[in-house]
């Protein structure tokens, strides 16, 4: 067979057999992901600093598939580590890690405090690094050179474009977390692992509540195709991101914003 000759896969969107963990998977975009992947046929970890939003959000998946919820709060180490070994109790091979958790400050120039830098950052970029730190093991152990591991951190395009919220300290941790995903993707490609961005636009979810509600018909008017997302578009690049069809793909920052931010003129 030709080294160039198409080869269909009946199973390239199908996540059977693997495991995910979805940090802020209890709300918004992080349930988003984890609907999708459990309906791919992943097994899905969601976590949250909520036990109530846990135990709330775990009745609500278990409907798409096998799901399991556990409480923490990823700002600081010791939970990162805690979350990590409850994980890898379960398994010592993890598919999917998906960094969600975030977190959003506004608040204008001369008062934006210092505590709103500490939490950003602490949620933000360094959970998820931490997080890699403490899952790499178990990603080495899942990837293969035809089927690598994945690690999908969600950025936002507050770091590909300039909002107009004063949100200082969200965009310049989402914009670290891109960096971050091209260094890492270079350094673990070769041990199977890929590391990609996504970098969401406007969506639904309690981050967002207040903007949408003041400005979503505007939001939705500046964008090319004249909507806000919706679960499936945020449900459909992690399924890619995270099956074979997403194989080759490392090191990339995918903005899902309805051309938002990559099409803006600046007017």
């Amino acid at each position: 067979m030709a080294d160039n000759q198409f080869t269909a896969h009946a199973d390239l969107f199908d996540l059977s057999g693997k495991r995910a963990l979805v940090t802020g998977g209890t709300k918004g975009i992080g349930l988003m992901i984890a609907r999708g992947l459990l309906q791919a046929g992943a097994r899905v970890i969601i976590s949250s600093r909520s036990a109530d939003a846990c135990a709330e959000a775990e009745r609500g998946l278990s409907e798409f598939g096998d799901v399991r919820a556990i409480p923490a709060d990823l700002s600081t180490s010791d939970e990162c580590l805690r979350l990590a070994e409850l994980v890898l109790a379960e398994s010592e091979r993890l598919d999917v890690l998906v960094n969600n958790a975030g977190a959003m400050w506004r608040e204008p120039l001369e008062a934006f405090p210092a505590e709103a830098w500490e939490v950003v950052l602490d949620l933000n970029l360094k959970a998820p690094f931490r997080l890699v730190q403490a899952l790499l093991p178990a990603l080495r152990r899942a990837g293969t050179a035809d089927d690598p591991a994945r690690v999908v951190n969600i950025g936002s395009i507050a770091a590909i474009h300039v909002a107009e919220s004063p949100n200082y300290s969200y965009a310049a941790s989402k914009a670290a977390l891109h960096q971050l995903t091209r260094v890492l993707a270079r350094e673990l490609g070769p041990q199977h692992v890929t590391v990609n961005a996504v970098a969401p636009g406007p969506f639904p979810s309690q981050m967002m509540a207040a903007t949408l509600d003041a400005v979503g018909d505007r939001i939705a008017a500046k964008a090319p195709l004249r909507r806000l997302g919706r679960d499936d578009d945020m449900a459909g690049v992690a399924v890619f991101l995270a099956c074979r069809a997403g194989a080759y793909l490392t090191g990339a920052v995918i903005p899902v914003d309805g051309g938002i931010a990559t099409t803006a003129t600046g007017t």
